[in-house]
């Protein structure tokens, strides 16, 4: 049986690479901007702000709580998302510590 790839990776690059595959579609960005600019918890009314059918903002909304970036809740019909702010804190910093400076800033191409 094989290895899965990710698994000869450290932790911290993977943590990274599924932070940035979460907000690696438009809509997701989209939603996290949406979700953040209101600063509360949004219901049924972000599929409002987005040409996209409610179908697809779920499936967005469902990657990005599984990453970890939005939380959720559940109340009949009605579902209520909101940013997780210390999520985004982390992979912030692991941006900053990926592009620190003179990490590669010596390169002659």
């Amino acid at each position: 049986m094989g290895t899965r790839k990710t698994a000869v990776f450290g932790e911290i690059e993977n943590e990274l690479a599924e932070l940035a595959k979460a907000i690696g579609h438009p809509a997701r960005v989209a939603i996290l901007r949406e979700l953040a600019n209101r600063n509360v918890c949004v219901c049924g009314e972000i599929v409002d702000t987005l040409p996209l059918a409610q179908s697809t903002v779920s499936q967005h909304l469902k990657e990005l709580k599984a990453a970890g970036l939005i939380s959720g809740t559940v109340e009949g019909v009605k579902s209520c998302y909101c940013i997780n702010w210390a999520a985004l804190e982390r992979f912030k910093t692991l941006l900053d510590d990926f592009f620190k400076p003179g990490s590669g800033q010596n390169c002659a191409c």
